[in-house]
């Protein structure tokens, strides 16, 4: 059976930490794919302005075009309602039903995992993944990854993996400044980038 890993994300812009994260879960893991998915309308960043899904995705597709183990899909970006992550791991466990799936999230994420929407079917439909970050120590993600397996009674896969502290953030408010971040980006998505005048 086939292994695959959704990794979803605003990548507003994605960057080369986006690519370490989802090569060191497809080596760890022995997985076959990792299928990048850019958020459409993520429920928690309703207040916040983020960049047109079409453009995003386009800066996902140039940063993954020649990676031969990464795949990208237009599913929640399509959706005209919010995408909630449950929903979209369903569908692609329905469509894939011979696909043994995997959800990707950051360490920020599992600390607010409980909070999510139907999060006792995400867990059921695929082997959840968590990736370290900057800012949280060993403990606290040891206490969380404990309290959320107790809760919900499912395994969770943790990879610590060497943290590349780049953020998408950052990135949009150094190109606000004038800063160069070319050498933040992979192949092709400067040129997005400077062709949309974007972040300015």
């Amino acid at each position: 059976m086939l292994k695959k890993a959704i990794f979803g994300g605003t990548f507003d812009p994605i960057h080369i930490g986006h690519l370490h994260i989802a090569y060191e879960t497809l080596y760890n893991l022995h997985l076959d794919k990792i299928l990048f998915m850019p958020a459409g309308n993520p429920p928690h960043k309703n207040n916040k302005k983020i960049t047109d899904a079409k453009i995003r995705y386009d800066l996902v597709k140039k940063a993954i075009e020649s990676e031969a183990y990464f795949e990208i899909s237009d599913y929640e970006i399509n959706k005209d309602e919010n995408s909630y992550t449950y929903e979209t791991i369903e569908v692609f466990s329905e469509l894939q039903p011979n696909i043994d799936w995997y959800f990707l999230i950051g360490v920020d994420s599992l600390m607010d995992l409980d909070k999510w929407k139907n999060v006792e079917r995400i867990l059921s439909s695929c082997k959840l993944v968590v990736y370290n970050r900057a800012g949280f120590t060993v403990e606290d993600v040891a206490n969380q990854l404990r309290y959320i397996e107790q809760k919900f009674n499912e395994k969770i896969i943790f990879i610590d993996m060497p943290i590349i502290d780049i953020s998408s953030t950052n990135i949009r408010n150094n190109i606000k400044i004038g800063r160069n971040v070319d050498y933040l980006l992979p192949k092709g998505v400067d040129e997005i980038i400077h062709e949309f005048n974007l972040y300015k």
